[in-house]
């Protein structure tokens, strides 16, 4: 049997297997960010997963800029997270919620016109997905150091908003190019202030909120994400390698529950990797890693068995496949993934998916 199916302590946490639920955007929500009714089927659906990480949350109106994106920063949202939390944990699972700015790629048609927030006066390439289409970005404004204390303070209030509706913990996103990754990044970090320049100062955003998160719900029920193998939305660094592994070395120091990153894959065609940081960032980090990027059974084992991994995530494979687990198990076919669906409204390409029968 492939040790991907062994259990396996992540912090708080005892997974049964090795086969984590990657957090993935799906745009069920209302336009005000509500979670959908339906949303709990979906996640129960997917409860046999070792643990699953919710798609991103906005901990802010400042920070989300996704259509029909969930936030967590109201009291009506967070009412709406209850019962797919308790569906979820009623099929026998356990779920992280992970917890989302995205910076500078918020168009401003999210936020009443105002301008986005990052680290510096910049601008993403690109354009932005709007609920009006696709639009082109704005620049961003640089946060004042009270700035980012608030966004701070936000990123408390949603993981106790988290824990409120009953996640088992919380996941910060700090990868794929949103607002953490824009600080770590000197491509879009230009401070002169504690935040920038060197990249102690850059990785001190990355720290802090991290520290925060720890101390409001335990850093047991605390993992962060990180995206080291790629330039997302245009983030990129001038020594990632510097930059990830004193990153890496930081969130080792917090005991964390779990680090999860994208591994560089040569078959990936979703946004494949430039880099290939997973043994420094395994040399660096001490907790146990999640990785993440087309894996199947035999890659996964492998990457278990030789010890550069400690669990696999798996993204859309688990949008097609409710009961992944069982299939990888059994050496089952894959139900494929409809792309078209991904991120449209209604249980269409959502809950409507089959599981093998028993």
């Amino acid at each position: 049997m492939s040790k991907l199916f062994e259990p396996i302590t992540l912090g708080a946490i005892e997974a049964p297997n090795r086969v984590i639920m990657a957090p993935l955007t799906r745009g069920r929500s209302t336009r005000n960010h509500v979670p959908s009714d339906f949303m709990h089927t979906y996640y129960s659906q997917r409860a046999t997963a070792g643990l699953i990480i919710s798609e991103g949350i906005g901990i802010s109106r400042q920070g989300l800029g996704w259509p029909s994106a969930p936030g967590i920063w109201s009291m009506n949202q967070v009412e709406a997270w209850r019962p797919i939390v308790e569906a979820t944990h009623a099929a026998g699972g356990r779920i992280f919620a992970q917890l989302w700015h995205m910076g500078r790629v918020v168009h401003p048609s999210f936020i009443d016109g105002q301008a986005p927030v990052s680290s510096s006066h910049t601008l993403a390439p690109g354009e932005a997905r709007t609920d009006d289409g696709m639009r082109p970005y704005a620049p961003a404004e640089a946060l004042t150091e009270d700035g980012i204390a608030g966004v701070i303070d936000d990123y408390r209030a949603a993981a106790r908003n988290a824990i409120e509706a009953g996640f088992d913990g919380v996941q910060l996103h700090a990868a794929n190019g949103y607002l953490i990754d824009q600080f770590l990044r000197d491509g879009t970090n230009h401070r002169t202030d504690r935040y920038g320049g060197s990249v102690e100062k850059r990785v001190r955003l990355l720290a802090e909120v991290t520290t925060a998160l720890a101390e409001e719900v335990g850093a047991d029920r605390t993992a962060v994400r990180i995206s080291p193998n790629d330039d997302a939305q245009g983030c990129v660094d001038s020594d990632p390698e510097q930059l990830f592994v004193a990153a890496a070395t930081a969130l080792s120091d917090l005991n964390i529950a779990f680090v999860e990153l994208r591994a560089a894959r040569p078959q990936s065609v979703f946004r494949p990797a430039v880099r290939q940081l997973v043994p420094a960032i395994r040399k660096a980090y001490e907790g146990p890693l999640v990785l993440n990027q087309d894996f199947g059974l035999d890659d996964a084992t492998e990457a278990l068995s030789s010890g550069v991994a400690d669990a696999i995530s798996y993204g859309r494979p688990f949008i097609a496949n409710p009961d992944l687990p069982r299939r990888l198990a059994i050496g089952a076919a894959l139900n494929p993934a409809d792309p078209a669906t991904f991120y449209t409204p209604g249980p269409l390409g959502y809950i409507d998916y089959p599981s093998m029968a028993n």
